[in-house]
């Protein structure tokens, strides 16, 4: 049975011919019920349910937002969210521990191998553009901007700066306090990615560097060492901007050292450091009304949701293609090819019914 007809029968319809049809949203298949639940203008639905999420504690701030617009229409629906790495949360996906998966990253192909192994099938929706913040302390009046390079002195196993003054010799003769996503970040992948793949590098573990999943004790870290530097999503700097600076990344490109804003991730002049964050959906999940009306109801309001938690939203078109993929129920990863190599190019181009698992 089709996601759709599994909506429209049992005791759907039987609520549906008790209430009527304006009742203000007691149906998964209710469009306009959602769209005004997120304008507070909805009134309260008899759905009830619950669902999991886990995974990256940088796309958690969207899937609480989400969550709390989409209560106030369905209060009897209990959600259990919590942040504690990508890496974790597509291994509670692929055994059908939650019914989403946030993720910072895409899908790595021994992920999806073990996924398959179980059984596991998920839709994969992008939902945000988020720029990789790097902070340092208020006090710091020195590193204004870092180039990539810069970057990779700082913070590669192999470079590892014990000090300021090894990155540039006018900055302090002090020790550099590292402040970082642990390993089974996405975001901690996403950043080695862009400073030491290609040379097969990762990020230093020394014994001046602190990991952690949580972006909230990194922010904390870095707010109370003058001679600290750290990463992590936007959001959280915005969170804690009044206590920490965040740090113009020169693009590569064209030399210009450019701060992270909503406009430069949106126009990706802030790189090479922009990414797309994710929701993996459980196909299984998405069998029931419950999941079914939240997926819905937040690509109906995506873009108040994303706003609202501090990120920037995607194209439209990128938008309508992920809503065409959940109406067709269609499963699998864009981001892999057929030999399980990752797959590079604009959001915009790799995200096509065309790239669905080839």
């Amino acid at each position: 049975m089709g996601w759709r007809a599994f909506e429209l029968v049992g005791c759907w319809l039987v609520l549906g011919l008790l209430v009527g049809c304006d009742s203000g949203g007691g149906t998964a298949g209710n469009k306009s019920g959602s769209a005004a639940s997120a304008g507070g203008g909805a009134t309260a639905s008899s759905l009830s349910g619950k669902l999991d999420i886990q995974g990256s504690s940088t796309v958690e701030p969207i899937s609480i937002k989400a969550k709390e617009l989409f209560n106030a229409a369905h209060p009897k629906v209990e959600f259990s969210v919590s942040g504690q790495g990508t890496s974790n949360g597509f291994e509670a996906l692929g055994k059908r521990e939650c019914d989403i998966c946030d993720a910072s990253r895409p899908i790595k192909q021994e992920e999806l191998g073990r996924m398959q192994g179980n059984g596991t099938k998920f839709v994969e929706l992008p939902i945000a553009y988020d720029g990789l913040t790097v902070v340092v302390n208020k006090e710091n009046d020195w590193s204004k901007q870092l180039t990539v390079d810069q970057l990779k002195q700082i913070f590669r196993e192999d470079f590892a700066a014990k000090t300021w003054k090894d990155v540039d010799p006018s900055w302090p003769d002090q020790k550099i306090s590292v402040y970082a996503p642990g390993i089974k970040s996405g975001t901690h992948d996403f950043f080695v990615e862009v400073i030491g793949k290609k040379d097969g590098k990762k990020l230093r573990s020394d014994e001046q560097t602190t990991l952690s999943e949580d972006d909230k004790q990194l922010a904390i870290g870095v707010k109370g060492d003058k001679y600290a530097i750290g990463f992590f999503g936007y959001a959280y700097f915005e969170a804690a901007k009044n206590d920490l600076k965040s740090v113009a990344i020169v693009n590569p490109a064209n030399g210009e050292a450019v701060p992270p804003s909503p406009q430069t991730i949106e126009s990706n002049s802030y790189a090479p450091l922009s990414r797309p964050l994710f929701w993996y959906i459980n196909s299984e999940s998405m069998q029931r009304a419950e999941v079914r009306e939240f997926v819905d109801f937040s690509f109906e309001n995506i873009s108040k949701i994303v706003t609202e938690a501090g990120y920037v939203p995607l194209p439209a078109g990128v938008y309508a293609a992920a809503q065409a993929h959940i109406e067709k129920g269609l499963t699998g990863p864009h981001f892999l090819t057929a030999e399980g190599e990752a797959r590079h190019g604009s959001l915009s181009e790799t995200y096509t019914e065309a790239n669905l698992g080839k």
